[in-house]
């Protein structure tokens, strides 16, 4: 711990190898540089939300029944952070509906699920579910747990349906204390979803190890690592490159030991590891709340306070489940299939993520599937559909609104003072301000142009939805920078957008049902 707290990365002084050796660096192409490895999204991608906000809608003494929709769901953080978040005077039932076309996501989600059901203990089962979401080796008590609790459920489903057709689609129910699990898949993905609590035959803690390292560490990746090492301060460094070494979510001195036994949700292949190098557990969290949150002496390890974060917020979760009557459904299906899936079925809320980008779905083909999904405001005024954009923005920009302008480099220098004269074309510092630049630009206008260009407003109409003028859920642009520099805490907060996954240029559209639709 002493030593890496003394190595080179944790020196102000410290260096990529591109300036040290004077090169050019390999993501210094058309692109800023293409993820590399598998394009899993296991975790989160950008920070969780609570999809009600029932303090500032319902209200916190509402007294209906709720139901939720994740109609593309991720991981479990948005249904984490929802029920966390419940005003202790919401009594009624919730419903909740998760659906992802992927299976390793669905039979993650089941699997931290069952955890939350069946461990009674609180503090031991925050702990499971901490390393099995994020870990990618965890204890023998981790791998006990799946092997002596979890496995047996589904290996019963397994057992009861192996003479059925592979594509026939079947249905479990598991009730805890009047909380229940209903998992709908077909025969072969239930099979593929028993294979989630093994560990692939031979493959040894070190033969693990080597195939993450080969993407988190990649030789080939080495320039595009240390750009991301060199937005960092020398403290958070030594954190984030030990997490790419080892994959431990653990604050920074604890012991490491125990955790021998490779995470069976991760590694589906002897030699593959399912996400992308730039996958970070980090990324699906308010880096705000996560920076703010105590890790002890090492006030610097922002993994450390992400495990004291999760620990609080998974125990509030736990808490919420132990005294609300809830029912969970997991699917795994096109969201194209969900209105025959789910017939009859209304939600207060329904969340997509961002597969109304153009790259997905678009927005007319998420809208027409999800709008009759959505209650009336007969039923309750405040059912929303949140759609997420993040690619919207960067797909529509001109090679003018790319241009900085005069106002734009001035504000950028306030957070980034050029300490020296650049040393060769490709000054770490230099392209730190180049990559930076988009962070303080404003892009209303393109999101305008974007609205327009694709007819939103009409879009809504033809399906009974109107985009709400004002949000209730979450705002408009809520990763751009908020406080002018200078401000107290604005150092930080454009700290924190340069080190995170987010740019500042994804945007959400609130949706309401205004009446039936025309098609």
């Amino acid at each position: 711990h002493r030593t890496d707290c003394k190595g080179p990365l944790a020196r102000e002084s410290w260096q990529p190898a591109w300036a040290r050796e004077d090169r050019k660096p390999a993501f210094v192409r058309d692109d800023l540089g293409l993820p590399f490895g598998p394009n899993k999204y296991l975790w989160g991608n950008v920070p969780a939300l609570d999809i009600l906000r029932l303090g500032s809608n319902e209200g916190d003494d509402y007294d209906g029944d709720l139901s939720l929709l994740f109609a593309a769901s991720g991981d479990l953080r948005n249904v984490v952070m929802t029920i966390a978040r419940l005003p202790s005077s919401y009594k009624r039932s919730i419903k909740i509906a998760m659906n992802d076309r992927d299976l390793d996501i669905v039979a993650r989600n089941a699997i931290l699920l069952l955890i939350a059901l069946v461990v009674e203990n609180v503090d031991e089962a925050v702990d499971h579910m901490i390393h099995i979401w994020y870990s990618a080796f965890v204890r023998k008590s981790d791998a006990h747990l799946l092997e002596r609790q979890i496995r047996p459920l589904v290996h019963d489903v397994c057992e009861k349906i192996k003479d059925k057709p592979p594509t026939s689609l079947l249905e479990k129910t598991w009730t805890f204390k009047g909380r229940s699990l209903r998992v709908a898949l077909c025969k072969s993905s239930w099979d593929k979803f028993l294979s989630h609590l093994d560990v692939p035959v031979g493959l040894t803690t070190e033969q693990a190890h080597r195939v993450r390292t080969a993407s988190t560490l990649a030789e080939s990746r080495r320039d595009y690592l240390e750009r991301r090492l060199y937005a960092h301060s020398p403290a958070h460094r030594v954190a984030f490159h030990q997490f790419r070494v080892d994959g431990l979510l653990l604050p920074f001195g604890s012991p490491r030991d125990d955790f021998r036994e490779p995470n069976p949700t991760f590694f589906q292949g002897a030699g593959i590891w399912p996400m992308n190098d730039n996958a970070d557990p980090l990324h699906g969290w308010s880096s705000e709340e996560v920076a703010e949150t105590s890790s002890g002496a090492a006030a610097a390890d922002m993994y450390g306070k992400l495990f004291y974060y999760l620990r609080a917020l998974l125990g509030a979760f736990l808490a919420r489940l132990s005294d609300t009557n809830i029912s969970f459904r997991l699917l795994q299906a096109d969201v194209l299939d969900l209105p025959d899936r789910l017939a009859g079925e209304t939600f207060s809320r329904i969340e997509v993520s961002n597969i109304a980008d153009a790259g997905y779905l678009g927005i007319h083909r998420t809208l027409a599937p999800m709008v009759p999904l959505l209650q009336t405001p007969l039923v309750n005024k405040h059912a929303t559909l949140i759609t997420l954009f993040m690619n919207a923005i960067i797909e529509t920009m001109t090679e003018k609104d790319k241009k900085p302008n005069g106002q734009a480099v001035r504000r950028l220098l306030q957070y980034l003072p050029q300490r020296r004269v650049p040393i060769s074309a490709y000054d770490p510092d230099e392209l730190k301000l180049s990559f930076a630049i988009g962070k303080v630009l404003t892009y209303n206008h393109v999101l305008d142009r974007y609205l327009n260009g694709l007819r939103f407003r009409e879009c809504g109409d033809l399906v009974g939805a109107a985009m709400k003028e004002e949000h209730t859920i979450v705002e408009k642009w809520p990763y751009r920078l908020k406080l002018r520099p200078g401000q107290p805490g604005a150092q930080e907060e454009f700290d924190r957008l340069m080190t995170g996954s987010v740019s500042g240029k994804e945007f959400y559209v609130e949706w309401s049902r205004v009446r039936q639709g025309v098609i």
